[in-house]
């Protein structure tokens, strides 16, 4: 799931606060200094697409990430690979960018799912 700017930065406000975020106090710390009412409509689609859950608490709302920024992450990455045209040759070139660290991880969980198949 691709997300424009004022929503990445909206998740980045919510991964780095697990415990959650009134809008007015998002809105006031993202560096584009949105209006409040921005930020609502923000997490209100972020909220649609499954992304964000809302509590209330008093007369607002507290606004939490429903899953972390890794989970997020890996499905982009899966996301990805589906509109592939040719996974076999979109991995290759992704294997062949990245750092020696990423390699490891790659292999290692590689390792993991093969331990783990019926």
């Amino acid at each position: 799931m691709q997300l424009g700017n004022l929503e990445r930065s909206v998740m980045e406000a919510l991964w780095e606060h697990p415990d959650g975020m009134f809008a007015h106090v998002l809105a006031a710390g993202l560096p584009s200094q949105p209006a409040t009412t921005t930020v609502l409509t923000v997490l209100m689609r972020l909220s649609n697409k499954g992304m964000v859950s809302r509590e209330r608490v008093g007369r607002a709302h507290l606004y939490k990430a429903t899953a972390d920024k890794d989970a997020f992450v890996a499905e982009a990455m899966r996301a990805a690979l589906d509109e592939a045209g040719d996974v076999a040759a979109a991995v290759q070139r992704f294997v062949g960018t990245v750092t020696p660290e990423v390699a490891g991880a790659l292999r290692e969980a590689l390792g993991e799912r093969d331990v783990s198949a019926p």
